[in-house]
């Protein structure tokens, strides 16, 4: 009984260097210094979180983040208005990986460069059109009418086409 109590501080001394050997540098200096960690969070005040957080650096962020963390640990009835704002920012705000892919003010910007993109291609259409051949003398008005006519002498298409009882389409005409 005497050799297990000798044992433990053995034992834990051990783990403590295992973990230490195995901890990252933030990790280790924050557990080792807890008070120098609290002072410097204690620094930045949780009241208007919002508006301090871009001007933050990552390390004032991150210690944010924890004081928040240990608030949240706390009864949630004792936390003020504040804190409970800050923790809502702090997880959930418009930061990060939720920020906005367009900045306020973007949507006038694009849609002028949908307008000018159609207008181009309205433009290019255009264009196109402009120097293309003449259409050939099959999609002529008359043409199309005359084809009408020889259809309905040849009586193509007797049961739902041009010739067919009660037909009212257009036939070949576009």
């Amino acid at each position: 009984m005497q050799s297990t109590h000798m044992l433990r501080p053995v034992l834990r001394a051990q783990a403590q260097r295992r973990c230490l050997a195995t901890a990252t540098m933030s990790h280790a200096s924050s557990s080792s210094a807890p008070a120098a960690e609290s002072k410097r969070a204690a620094a930045i005040p949780l009241s208007n979180i919002e508006a301090q957080w871009a001007l933050l650096t990552p390390d004032d962020k991150s210690s944010v983040a924890d004081q928040l963390e240990e608030l949240q640990k706390r009864d949630w009835k004792l936390l003020s208005s504040d804190e409970k704002k800050a923790a809502y920012y702090v997880a959930f705000g418009p930061h990060g990986r939720r920020k906005p892919v367009h900045e306020k003010g973007d949507g006038f910007q694009i849609m002028l460069g949908t307008a000018g993109l159609v207008g181009i291609a309205t433009a290019i259409f255009f264009a196109i059109r402009a120097a293309a051949p003449p259409l050939p003398k099959t999609m002529s008005k008359e043409w199309q009418e005359a084809m009408n006519e020889r259809a309905i002498e040849q009586k193509m298409n007797p049961i739902t086409g041009i010739t067919s009882e009660g037909y009212k389409g257009k036939g070949f005409v576009q």
